[in-house]
């Protein structure tokens, strides 16, 4: 067996260094998007409870915005899912499909997922917490 090189080393070693900083910059990166889609839980249980604010005062409903309700809490399921969150991801795509047809879900059904507006931001607030540790 022939002895390795310093030169060898030295390329191994840059090539490690490199690679872990490259694994290093994937989980800041990882992180941050984690961040990201559970602050925008926390503004989608607000903006939500805006809403259903507004049909409680005027007794009425706004299909553009349960639209807009669907595609923002069914999109954040999937980020949340992309990012291994599945317990809230679950919540969120529950709660789109509740937005896109009120009536796909018995009551029993929606009690049992607990997808509560305070449910879904405090797991979410949770989750932030546990992270920026």
């Amino acid at each position: 067996m022939e002895p390795i090189s310093a030169r060898l080393l030295w390329d191994i070693f840059k090539h490690v260094r490199a690679w872990l900083a490259n694994l290093h910059r994937a989980g800041d990166k990882r992180k941050q998007q984690s961040i990201r889609a559970l602050r925008d839980i926390i503004c989608a249980s607000r903006e939500t409870a805006v809403y259903m604010r507004y049909i409680d005062e005027n007794n009425a409903r706004d299909l553009k915005m349960e639209s807009h309700l669907t595609l923002l809490w069914t999109e954040l399921g999937f980020a949340l899912e992309d990012l291994g969150i599945r317990k809230l991801a679950k919540r969120c795509q529950i709660q789109g499909k509740q937005w896109s047809d009120p009536a796909h879900y018995d009551e029993d059904f929606i009690n049992k997922a607990d997808i509560s507006l305070d449910r879904m931001e405090r797991l979410a607030k949770e989750i932030l917490r546990e992270i920026k540790r």
